[in-house]
């Protein structure tokens, strides 16, 4: 990083290496060399979190097998990016979930579960904050429940609607106007700080980070149509009302208030 070009290693190797805890970083999680290595440690239980899929001779190693923490309540919102997409969604609830691995993604046996509240200024990344608060004393509290051999197991349920959680493309974050306002706004709580939503208004693409539901009355604009002062606001038309533009991100430039763009730029 930098023109010194230091090698920045990721918070857990970081901590690992602090507390001389070896480090395995496979290019091919089935790789013999990695498997003997892995297989050397003898471990009794294997944790896993954030992590690609694991192939079935890693994950059925430990004699006590290996468990996952998942960010929802599982089984809803199974897939690469719950908390996204439980936002988006409108939901008012999520959760955190321990649950053992098995060879379809994210279906394995519950272990425990934490709910919490998703707050109307919620973005992904304040959610993401604590259920990673969360998420770290869930996965305590399993460790500790399964070495006691005290714990729950209980298989997901079949037969129910369940709401998943794919992987979010750059594509899949354009804001389609022709939505409601709200549908807009979560769209965009949802997707921030990472991806990050965009537009493109007068032929320049723009990310937005914070929107507001406005109230402008009637009008013959079409979806996705502007209305601003060029000084203190912008809304965008929607589907059945309208949209604030609160913070915004040009090409090449930084975040900014609407106002602070406004300064400088026109629309």
């Amino acid at each position: 990083q930098g023109r010194g070009q230091k090698i920045i290693y990721p918070p857990v190797k970081e901590c690992a290496l602090k507390y001389n805890i070896p480090v395995l970083q496979p290019a091919n999680l089935k790789a013999p060399e990695f498997l003997e290595q892995l297989k050397s440690f003898n471990a009794n239980l294997q944790v896993i979190v954030a992590f690609r899929m694991l192939p079935e001779v890693v994950w059925a190693m430990p004699k006590l097998g290996t468990f996952n923490l998942h960010a929802s309540l599982l089984p809803q919102y199974r897939g690469a990016a719950p908390i996204n997409w439980a936002i988006i969604n409108g939901e008012k609830e999520t959760g955190a979930t321990t649950f053992f691995l098995k060879h379809d993604i994210d279906t394995g046996s519950i272990i425990f579960q934490e709910k919490e509240l998703i707050r109307e200024d919620d973005n992904a990344g304040t959610l993401y904050e604590r259920l990673m608060k969360k998420g770290s004393e869930l996965v305590l509290k399993t460790v500790k429940a399964i070495e006691s051999g005290n714990y729950p197991c209980v298989p997901q349920p079949d037969g129910i609607v369940i709401k998943h959680a794919p992987k979010i493309f750059k594509e899949t974050c354009e804001i389609k106007w022709d939505q409601t306002s709200t549908s807009i706004r979560n769209f965009v709580r949802g997707l921030t700080p990472y991806p990050g939503v965009w537009t493109t208004i007068n032929g320049k693409i723009y990310k937005i980070y914070k929107v507001s539901v406005a109230d402008k009355g009637n009008t013959d604009l079409t979806p996705g149509g502007l209305n601003s002062d060029n000084k203190n606001y912008l809304y965008v038309k929607t589907s059945d009302g309208w949209i604030s533009v609160d913070e915004l991100q040009p090409e090449g430039k930084k975040r900014m208030s609407i106002q602070e763009f406004f300064r400088g730029n026109k629309i």
